[in-house]
């Protein structure tokens, strides 16, 4: 079975650009609407002017009655959702003890409080239409810790722990709720400096595949999962990085450090 979303209305949270910009051309080329919704307003716009059936729409995921607004709005428009990334957020790379109250709020609010209030009022008109597919992007950090990334780390191990939590509530529905476990990806996030070639490699050959991932490759796992071949796909966590979360590799060449 093919990861059709012919005649599918789709919202992706921070489709903007990176990874989120990819799903977005990925829903529309399996023949998605898709409903790009983020902060970044020109380049959101940008992208919807190039991706047929798109629209761009501003939305602060952290914002409560922003969500509100915005699925009054499209529903309106198309009359149902049945699909939602939940893919906007933001890195914050700071040891536990510089973590400020402000720190906080603003990456909790991003990345966790977001994703919440998107299944809570998508969620609402998914449930009633009795079918729906929500995927929440964790990270690999969601599934192991990391050091000076605390406040990062905490939200992607939240929003693991609330997909189950909606996979079940949901489920009953007719919704299927998953998240996306990301290693590193060739996003500007990811790839801050915009490195190329082996510079940007570099950095990855403890990665068991020894590269960076792609913004497609993890587009491409959305799609599945929000698909009917993913039918039966329901409170799942889906590592997607090179085999990071599996164990990192060690060189058994002479010289090189032990396998552990």
């Amino acid at each position: 079975m093919t990861a059709s979303m012919t005649g599918r209305i789709a919202i992706i949270t921070g489709g903007a650009r990176g990874m989120g910009a990819a799903t977005v051309r990925a829903f529309a080329g399996a023949g998605a609407t898709v409903i790009i919704a983020d902060v970044l307003d020109a380049e959101g716009a940008a992208l919807a002017a190039d991706v047929p059936g798109s629209a761009f729409h501003h939305l602060d995921v952290s914002s409560e009655p922003a969500w509100e607004a915005f699925v009054a709005t499209v529903l309106a428009s198309h009359g149902r959702i049945d699909a939602l990334v939940n893919n906007a957020a933001i890195l914050m790379f700071k040891d536990i003890d510089s973590l400020t109250s402000d720190d906080l709020d603003r990456i909790l609010g991003i990345n966790l409080k977001g994703p919440i209030f998107g299944m809570k009022h998508v969620g609402r008109a998914m449930k009633a239409a009795g079918k729906g597919a929500i995927v929440n992007i964790s990270s690999v950090d969601g599934l192991r810790g990391a050091n000076g990334l605390g406040g990062y780390a905490v939200t992607k191990w939240g929003l693991r722990g609330i997909s189950k939590t909606a996979a079940i509530e949901f489920g009953h529905h007719g919704v299927r709720v998953n998240s996306i476990h990301p290693g590193g990806v060739n996003t500007v996030m990811g790839n801050p400096g915009g490195a190329t070639g082996d510079a940007l490699q570099k950095d990855y050959t403890m990665v068991p595949l020894q590269r960076i991932g792609e913004p497609h490759e993890i587009a491409a796992a959305s799609l599945f999962l929000c698909s009917d071949a993913a039918s039966y796909i329901n409170g799942a966590e889906l590592a997607v990085d090179g085999g990071w979360s599996a164990g990192v590799y060690h060189s058994m060449l002479p010289g090189g450090p032990a396998a552990r």
